[in-house]
C-alpha cells in the first residue's frame, strides 16, 4: 500500500479521489433504481454520526467526513429513539447527518446530547441550499494512517453494541488482503449486498472493496427481502453478492427460488453468524452458484478468515488470509495443536486501536499485536478453521461442551423449520440443558415432540432440546443477528 509524507493516509482519497485521478472518473460507480453515478461525480457530491438509508447521500456523507478529516460513527438509522438517544450521548458527536424521514427521531435525540450541534436533514431545503452554494471541491486533509478513521459497533449477541476505534490504515490493509487476494475485485464487478451499508461487512464488501477496483455498487434503501434482491438481480446483474445466512435460508426457501436466474453472480460470500452445512449444501443446490463463509470482526474490520473461489469446504470457515495469523489458544493464552477447541487469537494489520471509553475490555480485548475475541474455533490439520461457537453461547451439558450451532443445523434439516436457535436453560435441578426456539414452516400439534425425536435420532442424546418452543419470529440485534441474550431472558 503506498503512504504519504510522514505517514499520511486518507481512505476517502485511497477509495475515490484515486479512481479520478487513475483517469476512471467516468466509470459507473453507484448502481439505484433511480439511475448511476459515475466516481466523478460522486467526489462532486462529497461534502458525523451517520443515519441514512443505503443510497449516493450515504456515500456523499461518508467520503465527505474523512476528506474533512473528521470521524464518522454509522449507526442504523432504524434505531429506536432511546438507542439514538445511548449513541448520541455515547459517542459525543458533534453533527448528525440523516434523511428527512428519519429526522424527526434523531433531532429529538440530540435535544438529550449536548454535545451534538446539528442535525443536517438530506432532503430538507436548507441542507440542499447550502450543499448548492458550497464549492464543488475542497483539499482532502491528509491523516495519518493511525488516525481514527471510522467507529463500528461491535456485533455481539448480548447486552449493547461497543464502538470500535478503526484506523485508516485497516481499510487499506483488508482492501489489499482480502479484496485482492482472495475475492479478486475487478472492475467489472457490480456487487450487491444484504446488510447495509452501516454494517462494516457491507461497508467494505458493498462499498469499499469495489470502489477500489474502478468496480460498481448497487444500493437500493429497502429492507431486504428475498423479492428485493431477485428484482435486483434480475435489473442489475450483479457478479457479487454480499449475504448473510439469514437471508441466505430466506432465499433457498422462497416458492419461486427455482425459477430465478442467479448465472450473473460468480460468488457469493457469508458472514455475521454461523452457516449450517445444510444450508450450505440447499444454497448449492438450489442457486448453483458458489458460497464462501468467512469470518471477521469489527475489532479487526472485516474478513481475516475465509474459503477461496474454487477451493470451498462446507461447514468451514475456510483458511487464513494472506497477512493475517490466526491461532487457537487454551486459557493461558498457550497454543493448541490441530483438531483442538480454543479461543480465537488474530493478528494483523487490520486490529482497532481499542473500544471507546472501556479501557478494561480494551485491555482484555486487545494483547500486544493480537486482538482475542470470544470466539471459539478449531483448525484441521489442512489448515481450515471449524467455528465452535461464541464462548458465552456454548452450553456445558451433562459435563460435556455443546455448540448450539450444531443443533441449529440439525433442526434445519428438518422440512418445517424455517429458523432455529437454541440456548442455554436451568432445569429444576440446576443443570443446564438445550432449548430451542423455532419458526416453523407449518406449525401443527405435536411438532415441537416430532422435532426433539427428529435430533436424538441424530445427534448424541444429551444434545437434543429438552424443549421445543415455537415462535412466530427469533428477535434480532442491531446488525440483524439472532439475538441470544433476548433468548434467555424470554418473557
Amino acid at each position: 500500500m503506498s503512504l504519504g509524507a510522514a505517514g499520511t493516509m486518507n481512505i476517502a482519497d485511497y477509495f475515490l479521489d484515486a479512481r479520478v485521478r487513475e483517469r476512471r472518473g467516468n466509470r459507473v460507480a453507484l448502481r439505484t433504481a433511480a439511475g448511476t453515478l459515475s466516481y466523478a461525480e460522486v467526489q462532486t457530491l462529497s461534502r458525523v454520526l451517520l443515519g441514512l438509508p443505503d443510497g449516493p447521500e450515504f456515500v456523499a456523507a461518508l467520503f465527505g467526513t474523512l476528506r474533512l478529516g473528521a470521524v464518522g460513527v454509522m449507526v442504523n438509522p432504524g434505531l429506536p429513539a432511546a438507542d439514538l438517544e445511548h449513541l448520541l450521548q455515547y459517542a459525543r458527536a458533534k453533527a448528525v447527518v440523516t434523511h428527512r424521514e428519519t429526522a424527526p427521531m434523531f433531532e429529538a435525540a440530540a435535544r438529550a446530547a449536548p454535545l451534538t450541534r446539528a442535525v443536517l436533514v438530506v432532503g430538507d431545503d436548507e441542507f440542499d441550499r447550502r450543499l448548492a452554494a458550497a464549492p464543488p471541491s475542497f483539499e482532502t486533509f491528509p491523516s495519518h494512517r493511525d488516525d481514527a478513521a471510522l467507529w463500528l459497533f461491535s456485533g455481539g449477541t448480548t447486552g449493547r453494541p461497543k464502538a470500535v476505534i478503526q484506523t485508516h490504515r485497516s481499510f487499506v490493509n483488508t482492501t489489499e488482503c482480502y479484496a485482492r487476494q482472495v475475492i479478486g475485485y475487478g472492475e467489472d464487478d457490480v456487487t450487491l449486498s444484504v446488510p447495509k451499508l452501516y454494517f462494516g461487512y457491507a461497508t467494505g464488501s458493498n462499498l469499499f472493496f469495489p470502489f477500489a477496483a474502478g468496480a460498481s455498487a448497487v444500493l437500493f434503501p429497502e429492507p431486504p427481502t428475498p423479492e428485493a434482491l431477485f428484482d435486483r438481480i434480475r435489473r442489475f446483474r450483479p457478479t457479487l453478492l454480499v449475504n448473510v445466512p439469514t437471508m441466505i435460508h430466506k432465499m433457498v426457501s422462497h416458492p419461486e427460488a427455482h425459477a430465478q436466474d442467479l448465472s450473473s453472480l460468480r460468488v457469493c460470500t457469508s458472514a455475521g453468524e454461523a452457516l449450517p452445512e445444510e444450508l450450505h449444501r440447499r444454497w448449492r443446490e438450489t442457486f448453483g452458484v458458489e458460497l464462501l463463509d468467512g469470518l471477521g470482526t469489527a475489532e479487526m474490520w472485516h474478513i481475516f478468515v475465509s474459503n477461496r473461489p474454487g477451493h470451498a469446504r462446507p461447514g468451514t470457515l475456510g483458511t487464513v488470509v494472506p497477512g493475517f495469523e490466526v491461532k487457537v489458544c487454551d486459557e493461558e493464552g498457550r497454543e493448541l495443536p490441530a483438531g483442538e477447541t480454543g479461543w480465537l487469537w488474530v493478528r494483523g494489520d487490520s486490529r482497532a486501536i481499542g473500544y471507546w471509553q472501556d479501557l478494561e475490555k480494551t485491555r482484555h480485548g486487545f494483547r500486544g499485536e493480537w486482538y482475542v475475541s470470544g470466539d471459539l474455533i478449531r483448525k484441521d490439520r489442512d489448515g481450515y478453521v471449524h467455528y465452535c461457537g461464541r464462548g458465552d453461547d456454548l452450553l456445558k451439558v451433562s459435563g460435556k461442551w455443546l455448540a448450539p450451532q450444531e443443533v441449529e443445523g440439525c433442526l434445519l434439516q428438518h422440512p418445517a423449520v424455517a429458523e432455529a436457535a437454541v440456548v442455554g436453560m436451568t432445569d429444576a435441578s440446576g443443570l443446564v440443558k438445550p432449548l430451542a426456539y423455532v419458526v416453523s414452516r407449518e406449525p401443527r400439534p405435536g411438532l415441537d415432540q416430532e422435532l426433539k425425536a427428529f435430533v436424538r435420532e441424530r445427534l448424541e442424546p444429551y444434545k437434543h432440546p429438552r424443549e421445543v418452543i415455537l415462535v412466530d419470529a427469533l428477535p434480532r440485534t442491531h446488525l440483524g443477528k439472532v439475538d441470544r441474550g433476548r433468548l434467555r431472558r424470554p418473557a
